[in-house]
């Protein structure tokens, strides 16, 4: 953990003391472009060193580890109370223990479909890397039995983020707005450590109170260090980026639709970005929103995905600033965070699942779901859309309404995602 600190603060010092260099020597007019180039590429060398640390200290904790593994009988340490949850990883139960009487959840992987490293990397950023309040962190406490490698893990007790979305209603806005912002500065920390989490969806966002106060995001089966070439995964799903879809058809991807007959594509390699991250915190977003999703699929054969990137192309000007129209906004003032308000005639339609929402919001999407990876907003500028308003006026009367007539809360209408998109 030193040696990975050390070259963190390493490369802040160094970006510290390049930086009140480059503006001493901009205001003298002094500096070369064989001197600016040098200096970019010395602070290149700097990332992807601190990046190599990451992943070296990772595969040393998970070398440690593997050799203190021990077998231990589940029912003579803890108190099994009930089943949290449930996925092709395995499942999460509540348990107490003996002993010292605290409550946790041991998250259980079948030995016959994980292996020992998967396990073992799981635990590892789980326990030594989720020191954000709003990640779920491992106990420190891991062992094997004969069918299952466990851990325990912070218990939340309150469900998941799916079961709180009631269907074609969604959540309180400013329930949605706080879980946002936790979620931004969650994945803003595991970002800065070198790590993209890769599997951001409702079912991974736990909830320790029922007001969605404080949220923790979990679930690191899908966890890789930035930079690290994997496979693409295309998917039928809105949580899939644009950019997967060069590996539609591949031998990695699945589609719902395919015909299993036709010759599968070569696999395509790509590398882990942050990028990942953003698209599906957009699409998370959307869904907490209004109860559904803005499309069925990122796929070029989808008419909804396609008429939302028409709207994109046309919203974005040369400065690539929003231009946007949308229903009057009326009472208080809103916040605008960069937002454009033309003249109507110099407008664009906004695409119709967008049309309930503020320009505020419009722009708040268009960041991050930007079909361009390399453009699209990162977490951390997410949190200048926070604190205005979200919904229009309209909208916002009438789902207030059909929340009045919704009996209990359910979940949005799609059977939960499996986990285990590829190699965990």
């Amino acid at each position: 953990m030193f040696y990975f600190c050390f070259c963190t603060k390493l490369l802040g010092k160094k970006m510290q003391d390049q930086g009140e260099k480059w503006e001493i020597s901009y205001k003298k007019c002094l500096f070369t472009q064989k001197w600016f180039d040098l200096e970019v590429k010395t602070l290149l060398f700097y990332v992807f060193f601190c990046l190599q640390a990451a992943m070296k200290l990772l595969d040393d904790m998970c070398h440690l580890s593997a050799q203190s593994l021990t077998a231990m009988d589940t029912s003579e340490t803890f108190r099994v109370l009930k089943q949290l949850g449930e996925g092709s990883y395995g499942k999460v139960m509540l348990a107490v223990h003996r002993k010292t009487g605290t409550p946790m959840a041991l998250k259980f992987f079948p030995r016959e479909s994980t292996s020992l490293l998967s396990f073992l990397r799981e635990y590892n950023v789980s326990l030594s890397f989720c020191t954000h309040p709003s990640l779920t962190r491992a106990l420190g406490i891991a062992y094997a039995t004969p069918s299952h490698y466990i851990f325990a893990q912070q218990a939340s007790l309150f469900g998941d983020l799916y079961d709180v979305i009631v269907p074609e209603v969604g959540m309180e806005e400013d329930s949605c707005q706080r879980v946002v912002s936790q979620l931004c500065g969650a994945l803003s920390h595991l970002h800065s450590l070198g790590f993209v989490h890769r599997d951001v969806k409702p079912e991974n966002v736990f909830l320790c109170d029922s007001a969605c106060r404080w949220v923790k995001l979990g679930d690191f089966g899908m966890v890789k260090a930035r930079g690290t070439r994997v496979p693409e995964v295309w998917y039928s799903s809105p949580y899939c980026t644009p950019e997967a879809e060069v590996a539609r058809g591949n031998e990695d991807s699945w589609d719902d639709d395919r015909n299993e007959n036709l010759e599968k594509k070569e696999r395509v390699w790509v590398s882990v970005e942050p990028s990942t991250d953003s698209w599906t915190l957009g699409i998370m977003t959307y869904a907490m929103l209004t109860g559904s999703h803005p499309w069925s699929e990122t796929g070029s054969d989808c008419q909804s995905y396609l008429r939302y990137q028409e709207w994109f192309r046309e919203a974005k000007g040369p400065s690539d600033e929003l231009v946007v129209r949308t229903e009057p906004q009326t009472g208080s003032s809103r916040k605008t965070s960069g937002v454009k308000e033309a003249g109507r005639e110099e407008q664009h339609p906004v695409a119709p699942q967008f049309a309930s929402f503020t320009p505020l919001a419009c722009s708040f999407f268009q960041s991050l779901l930007d079909p361009r990876p390399q453009r699209r907003g990162q977490p951390e500028d997410a949190l200048s859309f926070l604190g205005g308003d979200w919904m229009t006026e309209k909208e916002r009367m009438r789902l207030e309404e059909e929340r009045k007539k919704s009996s209990g809360k359910g979940a949005i209408k799609c059977v939960k995602e499996k986990e285990g998109r590829g190699e965990r």
